[in-house]
């Protein structure tokens, strides 16, 4: 009896076990095949895409297609960052409702191919790997295509640091797939950076995807048209009356953004520094955006050529301070990506919290601890030595709501709608500079793209994982004590559980006996 009943518990347990196992198994593919969904429990969800991401692929009426350019041989250390992409991509994938289509392609020896992608700017990257005790070479394809119709959008090379992927994929989806017309516009009065002359790479960049319009304030003319997303104020050299001023508050207050490119200070090819002339930083100040009138100096600086005879040889110029690393605020993703800038001739921003919470800005260059500035007799020349105070310095900020109608006199503070990107630099996005710091180029059109495409595509932050260190106030006992918690204390409850069960299963054994 005791048998046919132990015989019977355990197939009775057997067909539970399948059962479970089967629904677990349907379950698991009518979710995923009807709605995809995962847990992600990180802190900063580093590994599921935002709000953001999901709206904008549910809203698409067509299909987008994703080549995802990734050599089958590449290095062991590059494998996870494929199947990562992946990941990402399979997610934009299940909220698109069938219009992202995910191709992952191996140009292996397709000349054609490897010359399509060199066309459409996917270089071929060079591996160095080690085989059989040898270092070796070995060439291979990290890249991707997004494409909607005619349209395409290109990520050359996809980085091993994908904090950023997020935003750069969304960005490019939105480009693709943007079927309104948007207007940039570009201050062409006040002395501002000539578009044939000084600024025509970075205005060749704008033509690429919004249509620009030249705006000039004149006596006619002070007004900024309605249809115009984003502003952009570049260098201006003479002063702007209070109706001008009153005009881009009401551009901005309408929801429109600003891009100011400021040089508060002009300095010769001599190296003769003069104040600027132009006022605008008096309109930003009275957001709390202040710009210092300043030139800082950093010892990580940019090259400048020094003629000598025959020869020409590059110095280290302190006032063409280079933002590299930590320079770059990580969870801003317009900039976290970007690996090298020269702004030359910059000066100091800095934010009035009284005017300005710090929810709504953030600083988006910054220099290093050993920067300094130098102010009344600008003493810019290659030889400078650090003066008074070194310290960080922040070079530009965007600020994303919480401004206020300046030109509002009614008891009832209005607040602007639009947004405000201010630069202490103008002469970073020059034809001279970009030749030699590329990403210079690149960061004028994130920042452009980030205040022109979406309101929403600012919310999209830099994917990073959090460190939790042991809190420094703690006892050293207390220290060890966490320490260890957290390397064993995993395995022991693991094994209390364990031994818990294997007790119950021996006592309920031990009772069928019975």
């Amino acid at each position: 009896m005791n048998i046919n009943n132990k015989t019977k518990k355990k197939t009775d347990l057997l067909i539970t076990v399948i059962l479970v196992f089967g629904i677990f198994l349907a379950v698991n593919f009518i979710s995923y095949s009807i709605h995809f969904f995962r847990w992600d429990l990180t802190e900063n969800n580093v590994y599921s895409i935002s709000d953001v991401s999901k709206n904008t692929v549910k809203k698409l009426d067509d299909i987008v297609t994703i080549n995802a350019y990734f050599s089958g041989d590449l290095p062991s250390q590059m494998l996870s960052l494929r199947q990562e992409v992946g990941d990402i991509l399979a997610e934009y994938q299940s909220f698109s409702n069938g219009n992202i289509v995910v191709d992952f392609i191996d140009p292996k020896d397709d000349e054609s191919l490897k010359r399509e992608l060199q066309m459409k700017g996917i270089p071929e990257l060079t591996f160095q790997v080690f085989e059989k005790d040898k270092r070796q070479a070995v060439n291979g394809y990290m890249g991707v295509e997004i494409k909607y119709g005619i349209k395409s959008e290109v990520l050359p090379v996809i980085k091993q640091d994908t904090r950023d992927l997020e935003y750069q994929i969304t960005t490019a989806i939105k480009k693709v797939s943007s079927k309104e017309e948007v207007i940039v516009g570009l201050l062409t009065s006040h002395g501002t950076a000539s578009v044939e002359n000084e600024i025509s790479a970075a205005y060749k960049s704008l033509l690429e995807l919004y249509s620009v319009r030249q705006v000039q304030f004149n006596e006619e003319q002070k007004e900024i048209p309605s249809n115009i997303k984003t502003l952009i104020i570049s260098g201006a050299k003479t002063e702007f009356s209070e109706d001008e001023f009153k005009a881009i508050n009401s551009f901005v207050v309408g929801g429109g953004s600003l891009v100011v490119f400021e040089n508060v200070v002009n300095v010769s090819n001599q190296l003769q520094a003069t104040d600027n002339i132009s006022n605008i930083s008096t309109l930003l100040s009275k957001y709390g955006i202040n710009v210092g009138k300043n030139l800082i100096g950093d010892y990580r600086s940019g090259l400048v050529p020094i003629h000598n005879g025959f020869f020409t040889m590059p110095t280290k110029y302190p006032f063409w301070p280079k933002i590299e690393n930590e320079g770059f605020n990580k969870d801003y993703s317009a900039v976290s990506s970007l690996s090298s800038l020269i702004l030359p001739w910059a000066s100091s921003i800095y934010i009035d919290e009284a005017k300005i919470t710090d929810d709504n800005f953030s600083y988006l260059l910054s220099t290093t601890n050993a920067a300094w500035k130098t102010e009344g007799t600008y003493d810019v020349g290659l030889e400078t030595k650090p003066s008074g105070t070194q310290q960080v310095y922040n070079l530009a900020v965007a600020v994303n709501g919480g401004l206020k109608d300046v030109y509002d006199e009614s008891e009832e503070q209005k607040f602007a709608a639009g947004r405000i990107a201010v630069v202490g630099d103008s002469d970073f996005i020059t034809d001279n500079f970009l030749q030699n710091s590329p990403d210079n180029l690149t960061f004028f059109q994130n920042l452009v793209d980030s205040l022109s495409l979406d309101d929403d595509l600012i919310n999209i932050r830099s994917k990073v994982v959090t460190s939790r260190p042991i809190k420094e106030n703690l006892a050293d006992s207390e220290r060890a004590s966490m320490r260890y918690l957290n390397i064993f204390g995993v395995t022991i409850v693991v094994i209390a559980f364990g031994m818990i069960r294997y007790y119950l299963r021996r006592k309920s054994k031990f009772i069928d006996q019975i």
